[in-house]
């Protein structure tokens, strides 16, 4: 068991280390892939190359991980999505290369596509956190929301019957109860 948790311990850390790596990779393709135009620029094909690299370097590296078996689907899937995102990068940039930014249009519903499938199968290797606030709400059940709505209501009625009688601490009294109602339940 302890053998277990330290090759998870030591996967979790490598993968840590290699998305941190990427994510200035995958936004720059991205900022790219999500405005065309920036491919006009002099210097597009050249950045794109080094992206690429950056795409392959990470690819190598995923390929030189061995996941826990409860990861090896997850893990595979976001090697070979690497690799796909590496391939449709090094086809946009020749595209650039040879035709400009108009040759590229062809190929951005792919390229924008191999792009997400790499951080669609980076959130199935590591599933997001919840953080740990949600799971406390949870076990309240209904009676802080139903405290909040009585707050609401008798705060209401107070104020409205303050305001249309006249009677300023019933007024105060209503809009204190339904300001502390936002703040018995928040979801």
């Amino acid at each position: 068991m302890a053998s277990t948790t330290r090759i998870d311990e030591r996967y979790a850390l490598a993968m840590g280390e290699l998305w941190s790596g990427l994510a200035r990779t995958m936004t720059r393709l991205d900022t790219v892939a999500g405005d065309p135009v920036r491919l006009e620029e002099e210097d597009a094909c050249r950045s794109l190359r080094r992206l690429q690299y950056a795409l392959h370097l990470a690819s190598e590296l995923a390929y030189g991980l061995a996941p826990p078996a409860a990861a090896r689907t997850a893990h595979a899937e976001l090697a070979d999505a690497l690799r796909c995102a590496r391939d449709s990068t090094a086809e946009v940039a020749e595209a650039v290369s040879i035709w400009g930014a108009a040759g590229v249009e062809p190929l951005l519903h792919e390229w924008r596509g191999a792009l997400f499938r790499v951080r669609l199968a980076r959130l199935r290797v590591a599933p997001p956190v919840v953080p740990a606030t949600a799971e406390a709400t949870e076990g309240d059940g209904f009676a802080r929301p139903l405290v909040a709505f009585l707050l609401a209501l008798v705060g209401a009625v107070a104020f409205v019957a303050g305001a249309t009688l006249g009677a300023w601490p019933v007024w105060a009294a209503g809009m204190v109860a339904v300001g502390g109602s936002s703040l018995v339940y928040r979801p």
